[in-house]
């Protein structure tokens, strides 16, 4: 790095794209992780890695096309984590559903609705973002 090249802000944006495949999900999650321990985040780091555990399964399942993939983003700006799962699928995530006690799925989403501050859906061509936000309290500053 030269003088003129800027130093990475600890607060920047970080992003990773993952393919249609198991592995992503694990992948994700230490993304995650490492992001949330880089900008000094401890509290609240497990209810946020599940609930990207949660969007990023849903998105496999659901919102990714075969040949395609999802984009993970984490944005810090205060206290207040977001995190936004982007995919091409058509179909729109529901929270709300009853799942029996032998269902395997069916969770994910009342799991992030119980664990976030907020979360929702919006709209994307082609595709949608499902995104939660999590105050965390601790941000460690710049």
């Amino acid at each position: 790095m030269n003088e003129k090249t800027p130093l990475p802000s600890r607060r920047e944006p970080r992003e990773r794209f993952y393919r249609r495949e198991r592995q992503s999900i694990p992948k994700a999650r230490a993304f995650v992780r490492a992001a949330l321990h880089g900008w000094g985040i401890r509290e609240r780091a497990d209810d946020i890695t599940l609930c990207v555990s949660e969007l990023a399964t849903n998105a496999l399942l659901h919102g990714v096309p075969p040949g395609r993939g999802f984009l993970l983003l984490l944005h810090l700006d205060a206290d207040v984590v977001r995190v936004e799962v982007h995919d091409s699928g058509g179909g729109w995530p529901r929270c709300g559903g009853v799942a029996e006690d032998t269902d395997e799925s069916g969770r994910g989403l009342l799991l992030v609705a119980a664990l976030a501050d907020k979360w929702g859906v919006t709209e994307r061509d082609p595709g949608k973002v499902v995104w939660f936000e999590v105050s965390t309290g601790s941000a460690a500053s710049c």
